[in-house]
């Protein structure tokens, strides 16, 4: 294990936990939950999970309570509580307190120092978004702040189920990076060539913005010369839309994110559009971070081998375990 590894893992440890928990550190006392809940002024996050569990409770551990900003939502906006509904003694008592029912499949519940319920029930659905939504109602309906980097995380993952690409030729595929992260609804974009042209391939949530939206608002920023589509009703749309082919990403995608440390930082795709564009006009980068990214991008200062990594367009869980884990 390396001295960043070391560093990171004092301050936020990972236990030797099942897997069906995953990488989240929880309490596993009722009334100690409650109790911290209560002097830290925090929700309580209860994951009733069978332990050891079916394949649904194992790919829930190391998908969904896995994923770095998810375990670091529920670590430091709530108390995190585990109850086995597969066990007896004090987890059976939770269990009947809360009529949850034996050897299920995982539940979450959100409640209250004062055992209010704070949001909706989880049950049946094993998505990360599940857990992000129930995340992001549970602090909003209790007058509690919202992390942008929750937020933004919650953006990613419901465009995931409605993103659409396209493509933008313009003078400069830089400044078009920085002026579509702008856009509404634009989630990520990436620097290419296309038809000897330096284009933009742009990814957006089809259920907050439109090609046709994203281009007038590209246009006024002048970074929409001509639109490359895939869909037949996009060129009808736009009466001189070229076939979308022969695309090469551009090594230098992220331009002001590439010139910058920020680069060998594990980052969401729509965290490298802000960050990026923040860069680039001169805002503070830091604001779309969550406060455990920003220790792990002050320890990569100071970690000469790891200051000269690109990881811009990377698979972020994986880089960041690897930044984060033994191997």
């Amino acid at each position: 294990m390396n001295v960043l590894m070391l560093f990171f893992l004092s301050l936020f440890p990972i236990k030797e936990q099942p897997v069906e928990l995953g990488n989240v550190n929880w309490i596993r006392d009722y009334d100690k939950a409650l109790a911290s809940a209560t002097e830290a002024d925090k929700p309580v996050f209860i994951l009733f999970q069978e332990v050891p569990g079916c394949i649904i409770c194992r790919n829930y551990g190391q998908d969904v309570l896995s994923h770095p900003l998810i375990v670091e939502a529920i670590e430091e906006l709530f108390v995190p509580l585990a109850i086995f509904n597969n066990k007896g003694g004090d987890d059976a008592k939770i269990l009947k307190k809360y009529n949850e029912p034996s050897w299920n499949n995982p539940v979450v519940r959100i409640i209250e120092y004062n055992e209010k319920a704070i949001a909706n029930r989880i049950s049946g659905n094993y998505s990360q978004q599940g857990i992000v939504d129930a995340m992001m109602s549970a602090l909003v309906s209790s007058g509690r702040e919202v992390p942008i980097y929750l937020r933004l995380l919650q953006e990613e993952l419901l465009a995931e189920k409605n993103e659409s690409e396209f493509a933008l030729s313009m003078y400069c595929f830089w400044s078009g990076e920085k002026e579509l992260a702008a856009i509404k609804g634009v989630v990520a974009t990436e620097a290419g060539f296309m038809d000897g042209h330096e284009v933009v391939k742009v990814k957006f949530d089809e259920d907050k913005t439109s090609i046709k939206q994203i281009y007038k608002e590209a246009k006024k920023a002048n970074v929409a010369d001509c639109v490359y589509v895939t869909d037949d009703n996009d060129k009808k749309v736009f009466k001189d839309a070229k076939t979308y082919s022969g695309y090469r990403k551009d090594n230098q995608t992220k331009y002001y994110l590439y010139k910058s440390p920020y680069k060998a930082l594990p980052l969401l795709p729509i965290q490298e559009l802000k960050v990026n564009r923040a860069l680039a006009t001169r805002q503070d980068p830091q604001e779309y971070l969550s406060p455990r990214q920003i220790t792990l991008f002050q320890q990569l200062q100071n970690n000469k081998s790891s200051k000269s990594i690109n990881r811009i367009g990377g698979d972020f869980r994986e880089a960041w375990d690897d930044l984060t884990s033994e191997k």
